[in-house]
């Protein structure tokens, strides 16, 4: 037999082999029919993150006019790893006199360095940090997991400069800030950010630091309790890149009292918060009339929408990320979901099937999808709203699953539910389960969208109408 004809007929057994495997799906016993998908379930072995690369201290003071200082009163508190209750580090408690000493440096080099500078110089700044931020990156990322609880691999990605993190922020607001001298710009504020949370805590610190610095503005900036390290670290880079002493000023401690005192302060021209909905009302009422401009970006309760004519699988991709990213700790978690009646059970039942194959577990283990909760505190108002939504008439549902001894953990879930209207699935939970009700609307009442032009539906959709998944609700 010559080697061309051998080949062909080891490709004829190649060929038939494969229609026998083919044909044999569904038949054994134990194996999905023809047309469903077979369902594998892959057992990840570990693959942890190196914390060697954080180095922490022992105790954290107040960064306030280019230096690390201690407060006035000498107060503490601890600060802890929510995956394993380990306290991570000793973090100085404002007061009253810290927030003014911050708050007059602050003036200080506003009046004398960072006003007059010219746009271009401000820019080399934030250059300078983002740069240092991409070279410890790493760093920043394991801090901000072991801080906060969330998995290594969403720390991780939002610290890369193409994730639309804190690093492409300060290299955008850096090329707009060459431009500040040339285009008119606001009057110079001393900023005050009372709080931001504890979801993200280092991009909520570039979001409010980036733009008021590249404006000429100095600023005084408060985390939140529980996540203080991002911050503080990020005080540490600012140090390495040599910003101005008192342009930015990092102040520890409850908001209750140094970020009372923050805002009250009558130095401060500019105030911005992120945070709960009742905090930011009280915001509005103590700064009414006091000439001070506020900025708030407060929690919501977001819902997803789906619609028969829906691509299911895209759907059910979207309302897993939209309510169990970080553990549902953000403010625009889609908690909930509003899916028409004729579809609802097979909509539940494979969000089901998905919850299934996420992984709970150790935040630095780079194939856990959900983290620890943040703090006991959080962890208990989380179980007050589901034991809510049980009493109302949700039916509970999670996946069996082993939690850690230790931490404060809460198994991912949803909540299937035949009322309508509700309570608790109209109260901000910021927790990982979903509130899932039927909706008896079988016409949409919105339009579908289409393309300016021909007036049809995109092409980049599907023909019978897209995906309504993460439409907010208000």
């Amino acid at each position: 037999m010559s080697e061309h004809e051998h080949a062909n007929n080891s490709e004829d057994a190649a060929v038939s082999d494969l229609k026998d495997e083919s044909a044999g799906i569904g038949e054994t016993s134990g194996h999905p029919v023809a047309g469903e998908r077979p369902e594998q379930v892959f057992e990840y072995a570990r693959a942890p993150e190196s914390r060697s690369v954080v180095h922490l201290r022992s105790s954290y003071g107040l960064f306030i006019d280019g230096a690390f200082v201690e407060p006035v009163d000498a107060k503490s508190y601890k600060t802890e790893n929510p995956a394993t209750e380990e306290v991570l580090a000793e973090i100085a408690a404002a007061g009253v006199e810290d927030v003014d000493r911050a708050v007059q440096a602050a003036g200080r080099a506003q009046k004398m360095v960072w006003g007059p500078m010219p746009g271009a110089e401000r820019a080399k700044y934030l250059f300078r940090i983002a740069r240092i931020m991409q070279e410890r990156s790493r760093e920043l990322a394991v801090l901000e997991s072991l801080d906060n609880g969330k998995p290594i691999r969403e720390s991780r990605d939002r610290r890369r400069p193409a994730g639309g993190g804190p690093l492409l922020l300060l290299r955008r607001v850096g090329g707009q800030a060459r431009l500040c001298g040339i285009r008119a710009q606001p009057g110079p504020h001393r900023c005050g950010r009372p709080g931001h949370p504890l979801e993200l805590p280092l991009m909520m610190a570039a979001w409010k630091l980036a733009p008021a610095l590249a404006a000429g503005n100095t600023c005084v900036l408060k985390p939140a309790s529980t996540t203080p390290l991002s911050a503080l670290l990020l005080a540490e880079i600012i140090q390495q890149a040599d910003l101005p002493p008192g342009v930015v000023n990092v102040i520890t401690g409850a908001g209750s009292l140094a970020g009372a005192a923050l805002v009250a302060h009558p130095g401060v021209d500019k105030v911005a918060f992120t945070g709960s909905t009742e905090v930011g009302k009280d915001l509005q009422r103590a700064l009414a009339g006091t000439g001070k401009h506020l900025t708030l970006e407060l929690g919501g309760k977001a819902a997803n929408i789906v619609f028969e004519d829906a691509p299911l699988d895209q759907a059910i991709e979207g309302i897993v990320n939209g309510i169990f990213f970080n553990q549902g700790e953000v403010c625009c978690a889609g908690s909930r979901l509003l899916v028409q009646e004729s579809i609802a059970d097979i909509v539940v039942e494979r969000l089901k099937r998905r919850l299934a194959t996420l992984r709970v577990g150790d935040p630095l283990d780079k194939n856990t999808d959900l983290g620890a909760i943040n703090n006991p505190a959080q962890l208990d108002k989380i179980r007050e709203l589901a034991a809510a939504g049980e009493a109302e008439g949700a039916i509970r549902w999670s996946p069996s699953c082993t939690l850690p001894s230790k931490g404060y953990w809460f198994a991912r879930r949803c909540s299937p539910t035949s009322r309508r209207r509700t309570a608790s699935p109209r109260r901000r939970s910021s927790a990982p389960f979903s509130r899932c009700s039927p909706s008896a609307h079988q016409k949409r009442r919105w339009p579908r969208p289409t393309t300016p032009s021909t007036g049809s539906p995109p092409a980049c959709g599907p023909r019978k109408g897209a995906a309504s998944c993460g439409w907010p609700v208000n």
